[in-house]
């Protein structure tokens, strides 16, 4: 479910640390304020905040997000192996749905589920969950600093990459670097479509 990304610059990527966690999701929350398919599955800043807290808790407890300056830029990669959601978290998912969403959580829990109905199983790879910029520090190549930063890595161990796109602003960005577009698919209403993409190692 990457998104709100910039075009690529070069940039000093640090791990984040769980003292991070807040501002790492108010970048977040801030940079999908606009996103077409979270603003369809969630309808303000606060169900959007929420939603993302317990998706990145996961990760900062396994190390799996990056940042860079003032919180300007957050990406969350999951290796592979690895779950965007512990077991724990996997079971707090419907009863937030339920609290956020309403009458609708039945429709963002069927968009969920093709998320991972569209996630490649065969071939092990990381997976790029989130990808945010400020809003106002966008076209710096922030953003997209951040995704080469790491597909350098990647490339070094000669390892695929996979993401979903929820923004057609953010596609040409991905090819960019690499990406390569392998389907598509929508939420429940059609209203909006995401892409899906794959990037072989270079």
């Amino acid at each position: 479910m990457a998104g709100a990304g910039d075009d690529h610059g070069s940039i000093s990527a640090r791990v984040a640390v769980a003292s991070d966690l807040d501002r790492a999701v108010a970048t977040v929350t801030a940079a999908f304020a606009g996103d077409p398919v979270w603003n369809w599955a969630f309808r303000d800043g606060v169900e959007l905040e929420r939603w993302w807290r317990l998706l990145m808790e996961n990760a900062f407890a396994n190390s799996w997000i990056s940042t860079v300056g003032d919180y300007e830029a957050v990406s969350v990669w999951i290796p592979p192996g690895g779950n965007e959601l512990s077991d724990a978290d996997e079971q707090r998912v419907e009863p937030l749905l339920r609290e956020l969403a309403g009458s609708r959580a039945p429709q963002v829990a069927q968009l969920l589920d093709r998320f991972d109905a569209a996630h490649p199983k065969d071939v092990p790879h990381y997976y790029l969950s989130l990808l945010a910029t400020q809003p106002a520090q966008r076209g710096r190549g922030i953003g997209m600093g951040l995704v080469a930063d790491k597909l350098a890595l990647l490339d070094a161990e000669s390892t695929p990459a996979y993401l979903e796109s929820s923004n057609p602003a953010n596609h040409a960005r991905y090819e960019r670097v690499g990406f390569e577009r392998t389907g598509s698919f929508s939420t429940p209403d059609a209203s909006h479509e995401l892409a899906t993409m794959w990037r072989e190692p270079r």
